[in-house]
């Protein structure tokens, strides 16, 4: 490089010409009007970066302990009620009414789909109550007309025709009443794992000040270079890395979460579709079964992230305390002491 060249890097480098624009401030002016930046920054990055991130913790939490469970189980009841009504009918058919242990197949179903009724209450906002009450009403109608009228013909005909009635009628039917259950359901998992403006917008502040801070940190350590002649600082270095880390891994975490609620999400669709779909249940509970087992991998596999959230959150507070280290003490040193 020329001496002409040399000259013209020095004046027009990005030191030079950050040099100039600091030209008019005091020193130590400086270095306090710094650290006030830095402790706004790194406040404000710190609230907006833990917020962001607590949201989606809190969407991964919800959908593995009460959205995906309320999903599967509405799904596992309708079948369990349908495959009731299938094993019910195949003993009619088969003339097997009154042989001893015949009606267990369909009485297992019964049974689980209360228990699952009665485990997802607990897991939704939704009332389940008359739900529950036609399915008692339906497993009344199919006894009697297993076991009261099994020497009947007639009678055990028409207390069948009850019990597919509650069980199949257009809206009131135990099926159609679960099937919108698992509509709304469904639906109240999307929006509890959505993320919307305002965490999009939270994100945005965090990574916009972080992205600040750490220019704000890199023009502190220029300037206690250049002005004071110090070596690099410790604790802003420090602080620059750990900016740099802010900005990067909880961001990464927080959209891999989200890939994984979107995939859990698409099971739990396929698994709502598969429920609704004609065909025999026993074949379809065997899809929802596994599709289950997906969905809890896939959430299983996610909770690796509160941990990250954790550490974000310590080093979020690390972000504010070590520029008010750096650059407090070397202040305290050079100049408040010398008042």
């Amino acid at each position: 490089m020329t001496a002409g060249r040399a000259a013209s890097w020095r004046r027009y480098s990005p030191a030079a010409l950050w040099r100039g624009r600091l030209g008019s401030w005091r020193t130590r002016r400086l270095l306090e009007v710094h650290l006030l930046v830095l402790l706004l920054l790194t406040a404000v990055a710190s609230t907006a970066l833990f917020l962001s991130s607590r949201q989606v913790q809190h969407g991964a939490e919800a959908l593995a302990s009460r959205e995906a469970p309320a999903v599967q189980g509405l799904a596992a009841a309708r079948l369990a009620a349908l495959r009731a009504h299938e094993e019910a009918n195949s003993l009619v058919e088969r003339d097997l009414i009154g042989v001893a242990g015949s009606g267990e197949a369909y009485r297992s179903q019964l049974s689980a789909a209360d228990q699952g009724l009665s485990r997802i209450a607990d897991r939704t906002d939704q009332d389940l109550g008359t739900v529950k009450g036609l399915l008692a009403t339906y497993s009344d109608s199919l006894a009697l007309g297993t076991s009261l009228y099994h020497d009947q013909p007639l009678m055990r005909k028409l207390r069948f025709q009850v019990a597919e009635s509650l069980l199949t009628r257009d809206t009131v039917g135990v099926a159609p009443r679960l099937k919108v259950l698992q509509r709304n359901q469904l639906a109240h998992a999307e929006a509890t794992t959505a993320m919307g403006r305002w965490q999009h917008a939270g994100w945005w502040v965090a990574e916009l000040a972080l992205i600040a801070t750490a220019l704000t940190l890199l023009s502190a350590l220029f300037v206690l270079r250049d002005r004071c002649g110090r070596d690099w600082n410790p604790y802003l270095l420090a602080a620059l890395l750990l900016t740099v880390l802010l900005a990067v891994v909880p961001l990464m975490t927080a959209y891999s979460t989200q890939d994984e609620l979107d995939g859990a999400l698409g099971d739990l669709r396929r698994i709502t579709e598969t429920s609704w779909r004609s065909g025999p249940p026993a074949e379809a509970q065997q899809h929802v079964t596994e599709m289950s087992e997906s969905v809890r991998q896939r959430l299983t596999d996610g909770t690796w992230t509160e941990s990250v959230y954790r550490g974000a959150l310590v080093g979020s507070l690390l972000a504010v305390v070590l520029p008010a280290l750096g650059l407090g003490l070397r202040l305290d040193h050079d100049y408040w002491r010398r008042r």
